[in-house]
């Protein structure tokens, strides 16, 4: 226990009495300090029991309250004077009684047979003694977590850790999903922790915080050996000589997530023979089942290729098998090749755990199809490398990427070129929303009728206006073919400036 208020007058040979700021017997003591000066504050640094003998303090209420204020502002724990022969004074003075009282700050009266050295070697024996029943109980906390991890896992773990501390602690991985939990505060922990898991985590294993949410603080701290693993979310501890738990903690939670990964090593292994299989060129009735089989059954897939630096396709290949759902991932020299579920925020992912690399995400596909899902990916890596974000295939998207890749103004002179008759005549943009939506109906004018929400003949008519406009003949597969590229560049550069 911390030694506190009220503890120190419970030391029967300082023979101590508290004459103001019964409300504050709680307040902790960590350090005794002797002054005579009028303005000690600014010499306190929190804490600290202020023992004075008032040699050049005023007695009037006033200048009582004043040096009150100044003492609590220093932060001191408590206030104790000295009294008795030889001393200034006989008892405490009435102003300064009055003064501490009315700031909640505890008064002790130290007693004329008592000197000060007593007092301050009382209170630094008892704080000596409250740090070795720290370590014991540090000690002995970390023998029973060793033990509940030698014999069983994360929830063994954290039950121990409860039951030891009285902390709630909570622990995810690394997309911030929970592992483990304990305690009735673990709900507002994790939701505290998903304000600051994302910023913290691209931090890798540097990354910490501490936060104070709804009355709560909240400490984040990184598991992991060499890469980061997950997370650690925990109360506040009580007392700052208890926080050295929380390393031995974070280091037992090491081992265990770092164990883990090592007997998912077999799943992996699996999951990047299946890969392997698949671009080797697998029948696609087979691919299917061989994809199920090793963990990944999905009606769509897609495939991803990683540029990864030199010597780190096997710890990043580790990385996205843990995070993808339903992730198969290989790894070949410096690159990292991976299948995953069709709904997968591949990009969200690699921005996160692959920031810098060139990517490439090729179209969700049936499963049979994973092999061109895969090619797709690859293909795209060296467009990434040019765009510096990961490439995606997908509806539009290919041509897209074609066309960025081109000088910016090459691309608006041949969209002008090509449109400039239509945005003078049509300054509204009715006429180009009109042929973007035909095109995409394919030339139907009652789809295209529907879409737009009006009648097929007016469709008709301003068909017939834009070939005039164009002096293209758009019954012909060429015509149309130039003013959808037209449409698509502009498109490109539109998606370039708003992702520049």
């Amino acid at each position: 226990m911390p030694l506190t208020v009220d503890a120190l007058l419970g030391l029967r040979d300082l023979r101590l009495t508290l004459v103001a700021g019964e409300a504050g017997r709680d307040r902790v003591v960590e350090a005794a300090h002797v002054s005579e000066l009028a303005r000690p504050g600014e010499w306190l640094r929190g804490g600290e029991l202020l023992m004075t003998a008032g040699l050049v303090l005023p007695t009037d209420p006033d200048s009582c309250r004043a040096f009150v204020r100044d003492v609590v502002g220093g932060g001191a724990a408590a206030l104790a004077f000295g009294v008795g022969h030889g001393q200034p004074h006989r008892q405490p003075p009435a102003g300064l009684v009055t003064a501490a009282e009315e700031a909640g700050l505890p008064l002790l009266v130290v007693p004329d047979e008592v000197p000060f050295i007593a007092v301050t070697k009382a209170v630094f024996a008892a704080l000596a003694a409250e740090d070795r029943r720290a370590l014991e109980h540090t000690v002995e906390v970390q023998r029973r977590l060793t033990v509940a991890a030698t014999a069983g896992g994360l929830p063994e773990i954290l039950a121990v850790w409860l039951d030891a501390t009285g902390r709630a602690a909570v622990v995810t991985d690394l997309l911030g999903r929970e592992l483990a939990a304990v305690g009735a505060a673990a709900p507002a922990l994790v939701a505290a922790g998903r304000t600051v898991l994302d910023a913290v985590g691209a931090q890798g294993l540097l990354g910490s915080a501490s936060l104070a949410v709804d009355g709560l603080t909240v400490a984040v701290q990184p598991i992991g050996a060499r890469r980061l693993r997950g997370h650690l979310l925990l109360t506040r501890a009580p007392q700052p000589r208890l926080g050295t738990l929380d390393a031995a903690l974070v280091s037992l939670l090491t081992l265990e997530l770092e164990r883990r990964l090592l007997a998912d090593e077999p799943r992996r292994r699996a999951g990047a023979e299946a890969v392997a299989r698949v671009v080797a060129g697998l029948p696609e009735d087979q691919v299917g089942p061989v994809l199920a089989a090793a963990g990944l059954s999905a009606p769509r897939v897609r495939g991803l290729a990683v540029a990864a630096r030199p010597g780190e396709a096997a710890d990043l290949a580790a990385d996205l098998a843990l995070v993808l759902p339903g992730g198969l991932v290989r790894w070949s020299g410096d690159t990292v090749e991976a299948l995953a579920a069709g709904e997968a925020d591949a990009t969200a992912l690699l921005d996160r755990f692959a920031p810098g690399r060139a990517a490439g995400i090729g179209a969700p596909l049936r499963p049979g199809a994973a092999a061109v899902s895969l090619r797709q990916a690859r293909a795209l890596l060296a467009t990434s490398a040019r765009l510096g974000r990961p490439a995606e295939a997908g509806e539009h998207s290919t041509s897209r990427l074609l066309l960025s890749l081109g000088p910016p103004e090459l691309l608006a002179a041949f969209a002008d070129t090509a449109l400039a008759p239509i945005d003078a005549a049509d300054p509204g943009g009715q006429l180009l929303a009109t042929l973007r939506t035909w095109l995409d109906a394919n030339g139907a004018w009652d789809v295209t009728a529907h879409r737009l929400g009006v009648h097929r003949h007016t469709v008709r008519n301003r068909v017939d206006r834009i070939e005039r406009l164009t002096g293209r003949d758009l019954a012909t597969a060429t015509a149309r073919h130039e003013l959808w590229l037209a449409l698509e560049a502009r498109g490109a550069l539109a998606h370039a400036a708003v992702t520049a």
